[in-house]
C-alpha cells in the first residue's frame, strides 16, 4: 500500500474492533504503518494481519501508566517513532446518575482522559524530534445532547478530553504537533447490536441524523481521519471535527 502518508508511523489504540480498527485500515491503505495497541492481543493481531505489511500488534491495558509507557516506547523502537496517535480506546460509564458507581465513573477517567493525557504525553517528544505529528482525541456528541439523561458521567468523560486537546493543541503548536478531537457516529460492534436489538428506538435516532444513517468505521470515520493527517489541513488544529452526518452542535 502507498499514499499520502507513505513513511508515517501511526499508533491506534482499542485497534481490535469497531472505530479504532476502521480508522487504523484507512490510514495503512494512504501508507502509513501500523502499530495497533489493545487489552486483548489476539484481536489487534488479527487486524495486523489483515493490513499485512509491517503492522504491528501491541498489548496494551490503557488504564496503566506503565504499560502505557511501555507500549509507546517499543513503538518507537520498533518504527523509529511516532507521527500520528488516535487515542481510541475508552471504557465509557452510562447510565443514570444514580446508578452510574463510583468505580464505573473512576474507570472511565482513568481509560478517558488520564489515558488520553499520558499517551499525548509519551508520544510528544517522539513527534517533536520528527519535526511534528498529528494526534487524535475522541469525544461524543452525547456532551452536547439536548437531553443528557443517562449520558451524564460519558459526558464528564469526554468532555475532558476536549479540554485537553485544546490545551495540547495550544503547547505543542510550536513542535509542529497538531491536536485534534473527533466526535463519531459509527456502526460499531456494540452500536449495531443495540441497533438490532431495539429497532423502534433505533429509527427515531437515525431521524436525528440529517444524513439519516450512521457512519462507517472506515469509510466515513477512518477515511476522514486520514486526510486530517494531510498536508491539506496542516493548518487546523485545536478543533472539535463531528463526523455524525450532522447530528451534533458543538457551538
Amino acid at each position: 500500500m502507498s499514499g499520502a502518508l507513505d513513511g508515517k508511523v501511526a499508533l491506534v489504540t482499542g485497534a481490535g474492533q469497531g472505530v479504532g480498527r476502521g480508522i487504523a485500515l484507512a490510514l495503512a491503505k494512504r501508507g502509513a504503518k501500523l502499530a495497533l495497541s489493545g487489552r486483548t492481543l489476539s484481536k489487534v493481531e488479527a487486524v495486523a494481519a489483515e493490513i499485512g505489511g509491517e503492522a504491528r500488534a501491541f498489548a496494551c491495558d490503557v488504564k496503566d501508566a506503565e504499560s502505557v509507557a511501555a507500549t509507546v516506547e517499543a513503538v518507537a523502537a520498533a518504527f523509529g517513532g511516532v507521527d500520528i496517535l488516535v487515542n481510541n480506546a475508552q471504557e465509557v460509564p452510562l447510565g443514570p446518575l444514580m446508578s452510574v458507581s463510583d468505580k464505573a465513573f473512576a474507570a472511565g477517567f482513568d481509560s478517558g482522559p488520564l489515558a488520553t493525557f499520558r499517551f499525548m504525553k509519551a508520544c510528544h517528544p517522539h513527534m517533536k524530534a520528527r519535526g511534528g505529528g498529528t494526534i487524535f482525541n475522541l469525544a461524543s456528541s452525547a456532551a452536547v445532547r439536548w437531553d443528557m439523561s443517562n449520558y451524564g458521567a460519558y459526558a464528564a468523560v469526554k468532555q475532558a478530553i476536549r479540554s485537553l486537546s485544546r490545551a495540547a493543541a495550544a503547547e505543542w503548536g510550536i513542535d509542529g504537533i497538531r491536536v485534534l478531537t473527533i466526535a463519531p457516529h459509527a456502526r460499531s460492534p456494540g452500536l449495531s447490536r443495540w441497533i438490532e436489538e431495539n429497532p423502534a428506538e433505533a429509527e427515531a435516532f437515525f431521524r436525528t441524523i440529517p444524513l439519516r444513517r450512521v457512519g462507517d468505521c472506515e469509510a466515513d470515520i477512518g477515511d476522514a481521519v486520514a486526510a486530517l493527517c494531510g498536508p491539506e489541513f496542516a493548518y487546523l488544529t485545536g478543533a472539535t471535527i463531528p463526523l455524525d452526518g450532522g447530528q451534533a452542535n458543538f457551538d
